[in-house]
């Protein structure tokens, strides 16, 4: 079950929820500009202060800079979902399951943590 914003001492999680038994922190970004490499940054700092399995989950309504996303780097335990995604998750009937899901198992093959919806699913409607 989701669970909403919670604070902690000096900080702020946008949300959470469970996944195969797994928790995800949230971090949500609904700004005009894609998200660059502070706010990745800032997020993952946030997660290196909790318990040693904590996943997260960052949502940009504008997505991502590229060059945000390469100097972030990779290895780290967050997965990157887009405006984008979500908007071509909903009209293709593709739950949010289905799509944490295949992103996570991707970015586990290949160690990127954003790939977008239409790499996952090549013949979905635009």
């Amino acid at each position: 079950f989701p669970k909403g914003a919670f604070r902690l001492k000096g900080e702020q999680i946008d949300g959470s929820f469970l996944l195969n038994n797994e928790t995800y922190l949230v971090e949500a970004k609904w700004h005009s500009t894609k998200t660059g490499n502070a706010d990745l940054h800032a997020f993952h700092g946030k997660l290196d202060q909790k318990i040693s399995w904590a996943r997260g989950v960052f949502i940009s309504w504008a997505g991502f800079t590229k060059s945000g996303l390469d100097a972030w780097g990779r290895g780290k335990k967050v997965i990157c979902v887009s405006g984008y995604d979500l908007v071509l998750m909903l009209k293709n009937n593709i739950s949010f399951r289905m799509l944490m899901e295949e992103k996570i198992r991707r970015a586990a093959e290949t160690g990127n943590l954003y790939i977008k919806i239409d790499e996952i699913y090549p013949n979905i409607s635009k």
